[in-house]
């Protein structure tokens, strides 16, 4: 299969690396950017597991990975066709990053973020051609969940659609086009779920085994909104809450107490080795 995209994707950490994976399964090339050599190094050997994950799960096609390339330098993404920026869900963060790869991409280059929760126009004021800005929300992990949110922004253009509809195609995702907004749709109907059971737990009401367990028996979720989150990350999660929040002023998105404090005890789910549950980490 001939290569038709080269894929520079900011911020290695837990959907950077997942979408990285996915891209690399997918024989695409991709230049991975972070700020943190360390980050960087843990990226690699993630990598390297989800990859062999992807291919156990069926998730992957029998074909040769794409070459990855990491790096601590915007500067090494000029060569892209596609832009996916993964940094941390804070404005500012995500602002100093877009703006920076905009002004070494070749102009028409998609630049597509994967906010969870900021709007896309919102977003738009903070690179030079706000047409070439889209969402993409992935899920986590990317290289296993089939469907993907796409957020047309009010200053998205038809050309950028079009081709970030030809690259989820070539990595065999179905997607959904939606309307710009805070939260869009998965964010806004997940997240406040999710705080809502954290508080839940937090009151004593229940446990978070039970609140999972009633979750997946009674309303048919997959996994539990409390194990979710841990594959999300706590601190992913506060941050996009607080975001939306911001934004909404809805009472079900401000972070509750138990959330935040697990988040400031370091208790960030699966990545810290322990969230609502507690998790073996991958010897490194």
């Amino acid at each position: 299969m001939p290569v038709t995209h080269r894929l520079a994707v900011l911020g290695a950490g837990v959907m950077g690396t997942g979408i990285a994976t996915l891209a690399l399964g997918h024989g695409l090339p991709v230049t991975l950017v972070d700020i943190d050599e360390s980050v960087l190094e843990q990226a690699r050997r993630s990598i390297a597991l989800d990859m062999r994950h992807a291919r156990l799960m069926g998730a992957a096609p029998d074909t040769a990975p794409g070459e990855l390339v990491t790096t601590t330098s915007i500067a090494d993404a000029a060569q892209a066709t596609v832009v996916i920026e993964a940094v941390t869900e804070l404005p500012g963060s995500k602002a100093a990053a877009l703006a920076e790869v905009a002004a070494v991409v070749a102009p028409g280059t998609p630049l597509i973020s994967n906010t969870s929760g900021i709007p896309i126009d919102e977003m738009a004021d903070w690179v030079p051609r706000s047409a070439e800005l889209i969402g993409t929300h992935f899920m986590n992990p990317a290289y296993l969940i089939k469907m993907v949110e796409v957020i047309r922004g009010p200053r998205t253009g038809a050309g950028t659609v079009a081709a970030v509809v030809d690259l989820l195609t070539v990595l065999g995702k179905q997607h959904v086009v939606v309307q710009d907004a805070p939260g869009f749709v998965t964010s806004r109907l997940l997240h406040p779920m999710i705080n809502r059971a954290a508080a839940i737990v937090g009151e004593g009401t229940a446990s978070v085994e039970a609140v999972d367990a009633l979750m997946e028996g009674c309303l048919g979720h997959p996994t539990g909104p409390l194990r979710t989150a841990d594959l999300i990350g706590l601190d992913n999660l506060v941050d996009s809450l607080n975001a939306l929040y911001e934004r909404t002023g809805d009472e079900s998105c401000r972070p509750c107490a138990l959330m935040q404090d697990k988040v400031e005890a370091g208790d960030l789910g699966r990545k810290s080795g322990r969230g609502f549950y507690s998790y073996r980490k991958n010897p490194s």
